[in-house]
């Protein structure tokens, strides 16, 4: 009798372990990271990137270049020996949402934030702005970064001197749509999001 609860409780493992394995890759294939850039320029041009998530996971490991290897950026001119990035991170995962930093200036305005599971980094400047005249701002432009939490946290599970962009890229992968990054200067827009569509559009 108790042989057949061991088969049951088996099979039973067997099935969920098949079920959790199918959602998961389902989950890998469905995601795509979104690239447009708009040049502001005469030309007026576009390029758009589509890259599957699941396809990021099989290429990342095969180049091998001086400073990406086996989907990890080594970053040796880091001159960060005496801050332990890992630990400030987890400090600020587990605070509160709050504003961290705030930088204000006549031509510049800086940001940096938590918010529902996200650091916020939020950049503007303005160009051409008259110093003595801080109400002649000029030409704004903006940096807007929104990152989740497992994302961060997966880019510094290495080792302290490198980025394991393959598990941020796999983290990405188990997030909700979010724009990651958008960039709006008078030359150019950046966009970078990660969503369940093949298209830009």
């Amino acid at each position: 009798m108790e042989g057949r609860n061991v088969a049951a409780m088996r099979k039973i493992l067997l099935g969920l372990a098949i079920v959790l394995s199918t959602s998961t890759a389902a989950l890998a294939v469905d995601r795509w990271v979104h690239i447009k850039v708009e040049d502001g320029g005469a030309n007026g041009e576009i390029v758009r990137v589509n890259v599957p998530l699941a396809l990021a996971e099989k290429v990342l490991p095969a180049i091998n270049t001086k400073e990406l290897r086996g989907g990890k950026v080594k970053c040796n001119n880091a001159k960060i020996e005496e801050v332990d990035v890992r630990a400030i991170l987890e400090a600020v995962r587990t605070a509160p949402d709050n504003e961290f930093v705030t930088v204000e200036s006549k031509r510049n305005h800086v940001r940096v934030a938590k918010s529902a599971g996200h650091l916020l980094v939020k950049v503007q400047e303005w160009k051409g702005a008259d110093k003595d005249n801080p109400d002649a701002k000029g030409k704004q432009e903006t940096v807007d970064v929104s990152i989740p939490f497992p994302v961060i946290e997966a880019l510094l599970s290495g080792e302290k001197d490198e980025l394991d962009v393959l598990a941020a890229v796999r983290a990405l992968g188990t997030i909700g749509d979010t724009v990651l990054v958008t960039v709006n200067d008078k030359d150019s827009k950046v966009r970078i999001w990660v969503d369940s569509r093949n298209t830009t559009e």
